[in-house]
């Protein structure tokens, strides 16, 4: 069990059934890495881009994420946890994320920072109502839209107006990087029981019963095909 700083709680959020501080620090372990690497990813997709005014945005998109993985590092740090220890679990399973899933084009890029991470990040607002108050301020502040939301479908409904032959390509690169986000949160699930107790409690907390997780299911998937729609590809 991870032990918190003297005079830290270990348990987090509401009295009616807060969860444990090690599933809080899995959630913002699991956050932290993920903003890092993406970091790294978008200023790859940075030199990618086809104008100079496409690199500083993407650019500005990186940027705007490491400023979130200091947020969320700073977070653990205050609850008495070391950041790279909470990161470890999830670095290689989120490396092989973004091996198999490397964006191939500019186009491709800029789908799976809309797709890939739209869809990541509506399941941490999901799991994040379950959380305590200052925790969730601090992940929906992360969550929030940077303004690149706005850019990526710009860029591909353009690109898609240029020339309708690059929309069924990317369309089915949609549905694939969906599969492979859903696999990984469920192998990730799977293997860290604090998050998957986030989700469906434990025996001091209740969670979702089924017909809520189904009802999850489907906001989730609802997004997905809004997001998809925003770009102007087929779900």
């Amino acid at each position: 069990m991870i032990e918190p700083r003297p005079g830290t709680s270990t348990t987090l959020g509401s009295p009616a059934g807060p969860p444990d501080l090690a599933a809080v620090v899995d959630l913002l372990g699991l956050m932290a890495c993920a903003e890092l690497l993406a970091f790294e990813r978008l200023a790859h997709d940075a030199t990618l881009a086809p104008t100079m005014e496409d690199k500083a945005e993407v650019a500005r998109m990186a940027v705007a994420e490491f400023n979130h993985f200091t947020m969320l590092r700073d977070r653990l740090a205050d609850l008495g946890v070391e950041p790279g220890a909470a990161m470890a679990p999830f670095a290689e399973d989120l490396a092989a994320f973004h091996r198999r899933t490397a964006a191939g084009n500019w186009l491709e890029g800029l789908v799976k920072a809309f797709v890939g991470d739209g869809l990541a990040a509506h399941f941490y607002r999901e799991i994040a109502v379950h959380l305590d108050p200052a925790t969730r301020d601090l992940v929906l502040r992360v969550l929030a839209d940077t303004g690149h939301s706005q850019f990526a479908t710009d860029r591909v409904r353009a690109a898609i107006a240029a020339d309708r032959r690059v929309a069924g390509p990317l369309a089915l690169w949609g549905r694939r990087l969906v599969g492979e986000v859903m696999a990984q949160a469920q192998q990730i699930a799977v293997e860290r029981e604090g998050l998957t107790a986030l989700i469906v409690g434990g025996t001091d907390r209740p969670g979702l019963d089924l017909a809520e997780l189904g009802a999850m299911l489907e906001r989730l998937t609802a997004g997905h095909q809004e997001r998809m729609a925003a770009l102007g590809l087929e779900a």
